[in-house]
């Protein structure tokens, strides 16, 4: 029988838990509107997302530089790559933002 590793268990635990956060915030917004929930919000709820990612990296991290057993190496850096991933796709729609905004500023009346 396979050994049941509790922090990659708990890792996805609260990956599931994040996941179901958004879907039930993006479930209220679109039936309090009776549309399509807003940009600012989805970008909101990205950003949210990429923060809570970040937060568990670290906790991960730290667990396993205080020598937690529960903690392996291959967790912490996928965790890390995670984080990373989501951080530079936020950063991109950032900077698409950034220039279609300055693209609309240059546009002559």
């Amino acid at each position: 029988m396979k050994e049941v590793n509790m922090a990659q268990l708990l890792n996805r635990m609260q990956t599931d838990a994040v996941l179901a956060q958004n879907k039930t915030l993006l479930n209220a917004a679109t039936e309090a509107s009776g549309a399509a929930p807003d940009f600012s919000s989805l970008l909101k709820q990205s950003v949210d997302k990429v923060n809570a990612l970040q937060k568990q990296s670290g906790a991960l991290g730290k667990a396993f530089e205080l020598g937690d057993p529960n903690v392996s190496l291959a967790e912490v850096m996928l965790a890390k790559q995670k984080s990373g991933v989501a951080f530079q796709s936020v950063l991109q729609v950032r900077n698409k933002l950034v220039e279609a905004y300055k693209q609309i500023m240059n546009m002559s009346v």
